[in-house]
């Protein structure tokens, strides 16, 4: 019995040592193992000595980037500011020059009638001043239309029949403007002929047309003795 054991045994340990790492092909794989870890070893100093370049190339990448779009972004934000800013002052300066255009019209009390020698045909002169917001009198561009009506007496409205209409006078430009003007006055001065005059009141209506659109208006009582 015993020897049956024994031999048994023997058999297990020369399974045992039948099956070795020999035998199996084992014993290769440690070597290699090692000869790989070792070339990665070997290997690892050169690409952590490139690591430097690739992140200075990368950050000329980022930083060149980053001034592309920051240049974009200044010239988009700086575009609109100063559109905005002479927008401003534009309207800004468009509202002081406003203070100091006509705003009123007045017919000064020189106005009167000339009437040479007692015949029919006789001659206004007229004087005109312009007045800003101030109430300085001004020299402006403008039309003048001048209107002569007869004066009705004891009545609500007291202007009645036009008598004449004359022709526009434009004073736009700055020549015909000097020429009219008056600068010891400071209005201009009109001399408009007057046929068939009766020997009777009138009422005498200045329209200034200014360049902006405004109508400014004024009437004078004048009356013609011979």
């Amino acid at each position: 019995m015993k020897s049956e054991i024994r031999s048994q045994k023997s058999e297990v340990r020369n399974r045992k040592s039948e099956i070795s790492p020999a035998t199996l092909g084992l014993n290769q794989n440690p070597p290699l193992a090692g000869q790989n870890l070792s070339s990665v070893l070997c290997r690892l100093p050169s690409v952590l000595c490139r690591l430097p370049s690739v992140f200075c190339h990368l950050s000329s990448f980022v930083c060149l980037l980053a001034m592309l779009l920051g240049g974009a972004g200044c010239e988009q934000m700086s575009g609109h500011p100063e559109y905005t800013a002479e927008t401003d002052n534009d309207f800004k300066r468009l509202s002081v020059y406003s203070h100091f255009a006509p705003e009123k019209i007045s017919i000064m009390p020189l106005t009167e009638f000339i009437n040479p020698g007692g015949t029919r045909q006789a001659n206004m002169n007229l004087y005109v001043s312009l007045l800003d917001s101030f109430g300085s009198q001004i020299k402006s561009p403008c039309v003048f239309r001048f209107e002569l009506y007869q004066k009705v007496q004891r009545s609500a409205e007291p202007k009645g029949r036009r008598v004449i209409i004359w022709p526009d006078i434009d004073l736009t430009d700055a020549v015909a403007n000097d020429e009219y003007w008056r600068d010891f006055l400071r209005a201009y001065e009109f001399n408009l002929p007057l046929e068939s005059a009766e020997n009777q009141s009138y009422i005498l209506q200045i329209t200034c047309l200014c360049p902006t659109g405004r109508r400014l208006s004024d009437e004078f009582a004048i009356k013609l003795t011979k």
